[in-house]
């Protein structure tokens, strides 16, 4: 029986590996502290719980619209407003299937067969995944720490050809924690407009910056789409909830493809998620970012202590992206040794991209601090 050609270029998440490798040896007995996962460990906020039970107990959970509930829609839109200070038309918002399903709904929009698109790298891996599975072309756009891990508005416009389509970018990014600025994020809006291309702004981590807010990109243009979810600073990962904010004359295009991919939503997770933006949900949701703060603060020095060097600041998510070469020649072999032999599980930049990979590895502070303080002091006692 043949497979799709294309199940070739499509790599698997490696970090989910090392996930069940963790697994395994908790299995068996042994303590493992977690540094790999980029899930928040704390439990759904209380009033989004709460939503979701009442409405459970009314006992009709059927089929949304596949946009979402307009309710649902119109308060995301009033989110927009009060956080940043804009009007976002609730037509022009797409509640989806995780934001996974809000970045397959874009893209299934925007490539034909052939298209390239620039993505940055070091990056998330599904980004360039999503693009080949669409029988696109991902093009890796090499970022150092020089330009916080982060696209240039110089090196896009080198980049860019004539089969160029599109450009996906996040702010805050996964691995690497840091953000696009304000300005350097209108002039990449600037040059893919100029070029008749598309932009793809991934804001999945918005809300778990510190030291200020972040800026949507929607504030720029409304050519531009927009990620965003419900898993990350909303804390509801497993509930698979996000929403899409494209350009309103895109919505038709994009409902169709809804239609087809998953019907709708979650009912459930929708219902639930109502909740999310009231006063006293917020507020758990900030005393959060608070926390993941603190766990940043607390690990950064942490790991330079050790050897790993960390040369563009994190600014946002919950992620340290440090460069591992004055302490092994290869990130992945360094990820297995800490793994085995101290117990503590972070990811190889493998995942990452094929920019320096084997030189850098990735640090989730989603464990609370007295757990980063155990998992730092095993590798102190690992590492010498």
């Amino acid at each position: 029986m043949n497979i799709a050609s294309r199940m070739k270029e499509i790599a698997p998440f490696h970090v989910m590996e090392l996930m069940a490798k963790a697994a395994a040896l908790e299995a068996a007995g042994r303590s493992i502290i977690h540094f790999e996962v980029g899930e928040p460990d704390f439990a759904t906020a209380e009033p989004i719980v709460r939503a979701g039970q009442e409405f459970l107990r009314g006992g009709h959970v059927h089929y949304t619209a596949a946009l979402g509930l307009p309710s649902l829609r119109e308060a995301i839109s009033h989110f927009y407003l009060q956080r940043y200070g804009i009007n976002i038309s609730p037509a022009r918002i797409v509640v989806t299937a995780g934001a996974s399903g809000a970045l397959l709904l874009a893209l299934g929009a925007l490539i034909s067969p052939g298209d390239q698109w620039l993505l940055p790298d070091p990056g998330y891996p599904c980004n360039r995944h999503f693009v080949r599975l669409l029988e696109g072309k991902a093009i890796s756009l090499p970022v150092t720490a020089a330009t916080n891990f982060q696209p240039a508005a110089t090196a896009v416009a080198s980049a860019w050809t004539d089969a160029t389509k599109g450009l996906l970018v996040a702010t805050p990014a996964n691995p690497t924690g840091t953000l696009i600025g304000h300005d350097t994020l209108a002039e990449l809006a600037g040059i893919v407009a100029l070029r008749g291309g598309n932009l793809i702004v991934d804001e999945i981590y918005h809300g778990l910056t510190y030291g200020g807010e972040a800026q949507t990109a929607l504030a720029l243009s409304d050519e531009i789409f927009v990620i965003n979810s419900f898993s990350k600073y909303f804390g509801m990962t497993g509930w698979r909830l996000g929403w899409l904010v494209a350009p309103e004359h895109r919505v038709r295009d994009i409902e169709k493809l809804a239609q087809n991919l998953y019907i709708a939503p979650s009912t459930l997770a929708q219902h639930a998620a109502l909740a999310a933006f009231l006063p006293e949900t917020i507020a758990m949701l900030e005393d959060r970012r608070r926390e993941f703060q603190a766990r940043r603060d607390l690990m950064l020095p942490g790991l330079e202590r050790l050897g790993f060097r960390v040369a563009a600041q994190p600014q946002g998510a919950f992620y340290i992206y440090a460069d591992s070469s004055s302490l092994a020649a290869d990130s992945q072999v360094l990820a297995g040794t800490l793994l085995e032999q101290g117990g503590v599980a972070a990811t190889p930049g493998l995942d990452f991209g094929n920019n320096w990979p084997r030189s850098h590895m990735r640090f989730a502070y989603t464990v609370d601090q007295a757990r980063i303080v155990e998992g730092l002091a095993r590798m102190e006692k690992l590492l010498g």
